[in-house]
């Protein structure tokens, strides 16, 4: 059982009492412990059973309860996914075109996101994987302050994909962006700020 046994639950004939504030009480009678509990309106709850005999503690359950589940929910928005994002490039890609997708790279890198590049290969271009092998060393030499090559450009059937990860882990990256976010209306009022003093 993943629950606590709680009050009335509780089936043992005596118990080690904890009081509300963590001090021992000692080995005290259940209807006892259960008297306390009721006087201080609080639940006696069991939390170590294996012992012998079991450890009680008086506190408000649903109090303690409602705290666990907020420290666990801490914890899960605290845990790093990794996302990995993917950019489509053509082996004869316009200079211009190829600005833009080296743009939306080095966003996702800076955000702390792996990028997985794919180079598609049509009809002839099948016949010149040099290409887009260039293509791809390129690419990884112009972000090369942002992420490193992860996993080096391999032909996959008609694709030749590479990985670029990141050089920021995920939370550096987050703790980052809420510093400049705080820095922004920082510097927005110390702008609007007018020297008096000034003759």
């Amino acid at each position: 059982m993943s629950e606590p046994r709680i009050n009335d639950r509780i089936r043992v004939p005596e118990v080690r009492l904890v009081g509300p504030n963590g001090e021992q009480v000692g080995i005290v009678r259940v209807e006892d412990a259960l008297r306390l509990a009721a006087e201080a309106d609080l639940d006696l709850v069991e939390v170590a059973p294996m012992a012998k005999p079991p450890v009680a503690k008086l506190m408000d359950y649903g109090k303690f309860k409602y705290e666990a589940a907020m420290k666990a929910r801490e914890a899960r928005k605290n845990q790093v996914n990794t996302v990995i994002k993917e950019i489509k490039l053509r082996p004869k890609i316009d200079i211009h075109d190829y600005g833009t997708k080296k743009g939306h790279v080095e966003r996702f890198l800076k955000a702390g996101d792996k990028v997985k590049v794919t180079i598609m290969f049509r009809g002839r271009e099948q016949s010149r994987p040099e290409l887009g092998f260039r293509l791809l060393q390129k690419l990884a030499e112009d972000v090369a302050e942002l992420g490193f090559v992860e996993s080096a450009p391999k032909q996959d059937g008609r694709n030749m994909v590479m990985v670029i990860g990141p050089t920021k882990r995920k939370s550096e990256a987050r703790a980052e962006q809420r510093r400049r976010a705080a820095e922004v209306p920082a510097a927005s009022a110390g702008a609007s700020v007018i020297d008096t003093d000034a003759e």
